[in-house]
């Protein structure tokens, strides 16, 4: 899992402290954060009590705590993100949406990559949420000491951190430890290739691979 400079940037205030509030101000501190957005997919944090700011359209939905709507990382598909699917008992916890965009034409046919629970991977296991034409969704965990071969990726893809934990990670010759925090995104580029070993406790994550 190998870290971009795209750190997962936190809502402006809690809902704690701003529960009270009301006016303009309150408005603007409860607005979903931008934390990262390039040519095939912008991505949002918020929580599920605060939807302004998310962009119109489709996208996988992913709670990062436990609520009553659900567990944290039960990825969903959302036909429009930045409407609730039901008032009732949806997560009002934090969320991270991602919202896919299209792939510019004539991009050229996706070069031979691993796939999640390939031989590469030691010490890590993968269950596929759900699958459409637009993403797949998996929930993966990386356990204590578990390896990542030399593997290239096969699709643009995000990786949303849910317990955080430390990986070495080596790529172009250059061998570093990225530490993670619940909430934390990083994109793996369609080619890039690297290797990971998990040096710290055990990692649960959501995949979220994008499609042409």
């Amino acid at each position: 899992m190998r870290r971009l400079t795209f750190g997962a940037a936190c809502v402006a205030a809690s809902l704690a402290a701003t529960a009270g509030a009301s006016g303009p101000s309150a408005r603007a501190e409860l607005r979903a954060a931008v934390v990262l957005d390039n040519a095939r997919v912008r991505v949002f944090k918020t929580t599920g009590a605060s939807l302004a700011g998310v962009a119109h359209g489709p996208g996988v939905v992913i709670p990062l705590e436990d609520g009553s709507a659900g567990k944290a990382g039960d990825a969903y598909w959302a036909a429009d993100a930045a409407i609730p699917v039901d008032l009732t008992g949806t997560n009002t916890g934090p969320l991270v949406i991602v919202e896919p965009k299209p792939a510019a034409k004539g991009v050229p046919p996706s070069p031979m990559g691993s796939r999640p629970g390939d031989a590469t991977f030691v010490g890590m296991s993968f269950k596929t949420l759900f699958e459409n034409e637009r993403v797949t969704a998996i929930r993966a965990r990386m356990e204590v000491n578990a390896r990542e071969g030399l593997h290239t990726h096969g699709s643009d893809t995000l990786v949303v951190h849910l317990s955080g934990g430390a990986v070495e990670d080596t790529a172009n010759g250059t061998t570093k430890v990225n530490r993670w925090k619940p909430g934390d995104v990083e994109f793996e580029s369609r080619g890039s290739s690297h290797s990971a070993r998990n040096v710290g406790q055990a990692i649960d994550v959501v995949l979220v691979a994008l499609k042409p």
